[in-house]
Order: structure tokens, then sequence, then C-alpha cells
């Protein structure tokens, strides 16, 4: 059980994908557990300007994310794990998303979270 992609063969636990995304959080300088959705008291997102976004803040279990939205998502989730170790299981699973993402760019489909 965990967060699958029908596009995607990338896979996290919702542990790991929460745990993902505080270190995306923390690579573009914020602290995921103070936004909104996730503590209190909280920031907005609209006070954060980074491709990423989209992402940190999608739900982790359902819905969907534009085809226009995952190409911007996958140039900035590539550059933001770039110096993480290739063996880093959130690397190989970025990279698979990042993978799932482009060809949901190139045929103009959503990625759908399941």
């Amino acid at each position: 059980m965990g967060l699958d992609f029908v596009q995607s063969d990338a896979h996290w636990s919702y542990s790991g994908f929460m745990s993902f995304r505080e270190r995306l959080a923390n690579a573009i300088g914020i602290n995921l557990m103070s936004m909104q959705g996730f503590g209190v008291p909280s920031t907005s997102w609209n006070t954060i300007d980074d491709d990423i976004v989209p992402l940190l803040f999608h739900s982790d279990c359902d819905g969907i994310l534009p085809p226009d939205e995952c190409h911007t998502i996958a140039v900035r989730l590539a550059e933001l794990i770039e110096d993480w170790d290739d063996g880093d299981y959130d690397k190989v699973q970025a990279q698979l998303l990042i993978k799932g993402m482009n060809k949901c760019y190139e045929n103009d489909e959503p990625l759908d979270f399941c």
C-alpha cells in the first residue's frame, strides 16, 4: 500500500512520500510542516514561488496534475535531485516520476495519483 501513479512506475509509501516532499521543501528553503495543509499555524503557498510547489502541496492519495504542470515540475524536480546519491531510493523514484511526467506532457494527458 502506498502512493502510485497511473502513468509512472514511481512508488512511495505514504510516509515515504511525505519524507520525500519534506526533502524537496528543505531544498527550496521551506519547512513543509509550517505550510498550509500540513501544520498550524501555517504559511500560505501563495508566498512560495517555485515550480515544485504543485507537487509539494498535492494530495498524496488521489487527484491529477495537468500535462503543463507535469512538464514544469519534472524540470524542477530533476534540478533538485541532481546532487542526491545515485542509489538513493527517493532519487530513483523521482527519476521514474520525472519519466512519467514527461510522458504525460508529450501525450497531453494528466498524471493520475492513486
